[in-house]
């Protein structure tokens, strides 16, 4: 049985949906009971936990032999480090009294760093969370997520603006949040030998203005990046509802990026490469959106 944290997020149904079309017995854990139906009505046995409840994690792993962990952030927690070790902490907990055999982590590129990388940190701390146990430890470092820009969306379709923290020519390694996912659940159901890190990206690297073009393209407007400069970022993510302390960590982490520290180790790691392209994720998302309002309106 596979327990699947954050399983009705975007990377988490990514995985639950994987497993379930191979016939993969799994348990998805959510604090949602409306979602917690949507993942029984798929063929998955839904749990309904809080993962900073060791309690309540315990019992959801029960009959569960492998555990995809994830370390989601708001950006609203006071202290975004100490929130995210707390979360650790809870599976460390959880997993010392249950049947799980294997940890799947969901890292992120740069997790090789110990500091200075802000929200970054805390895929370190997560890929060094479970040395102490006797289970196999197996990390999945993705590169920036193309949905990331998906919050730009509907600012880029009303204004032709892209707004953008990093220069329009900065080159990045992106991938589809439902590539990893896919990826994720491939290794959970045939686990390598040994403890291992993945580092996946998709098929390219992109930049601001890529992105800019792709949405062009979709959504059939010019559409422009405009860069915000430093002295803008702390407003900006106020304005957006994060804490003090996220925006603190999310400008650390948005420097290292720019800094160069959240390229791929490659050192001990294996890379990996997806197949969607920005392109293509895109062109599917609009789609989407645009069947959906059809859909409402007839």
């Amino acid at each position: 049985m596979h327990i699947i944290m954050g399983a009705t997020g975007r990377v988490g149904s990514a995985v639950v949906a994987e497993l379930l079309e191979n016939e993969q017995a799994v348990k998805g854990v959510t604090r949602d009971e409306y979602r917690a139906k949507a993942l029984r009505d798929k063929g998955a046995v839904p749990v309904i936990a809080d993962a900073q409840n060791v309690r309540a994690l315990a019992e959801g792993f029960k009959r569960g032999h492998t555990l995809f962990a994830i370390t989601p952030e708001t950006g609203k927690d006071e202290n975004v480090i100490e929130e995210g070790k707390s979360l650790l902490n809870c599976y460390h907990q959880a997993i010392v009294n249950s049947d799980i055999k294997a940890v799947v982590g969901l890292s992120s590129i740069g997790a090789q760093h110990e500091k200075g990388t802000g929200n970054l940190q805390i895929s370190h701390l997560l890929e060094n969370t479970f040395n102490d146990l006797a289970i196999q430890k197996v990390f999945i470092r993705p590169a920036y997520y193309y949905s990331n820009w998906i919050n730009y969306l509907e600012v880029a379709k009303s204004t032709g603006v892209l707004p953008s923290f990093f220069p329009p020519d900065f080159e990045l390694a992106m991938v589809a949040p439902e590539d990893v996912g896919k990826f994720a659940a491939q290794v959970l159901t045939d686990l390598p030998d040994e403890n291992t890190i993945y580092e996946l990206e998709g098929p390219r690297m992109y930049t601001p203005q890529a992105v800019a073009h792709v949405l062009s393209a979709v959504l059939d407007r010019d559409v422009k990046v405009q860069q915000i400069e430093r002295a803008e970022w702390e407003n900006v993510l106020r304005d957006a509802g994060f804490s003090p302390d996220g925006v603190k960590n999310f400008v650390e982490m948005t420097q290292a990026v720019l800094d160069g520290k959240t390229r791929p180790e490659q050192k001990g790691t294996i890379k990996i490469k997806a197949d969607t392209t920005l392109e293509d994720y895109f062109e599917k998302l609009v789609k989407n959106k645009r069947e959906k309002i059809s859909q409402v309106t007839r």
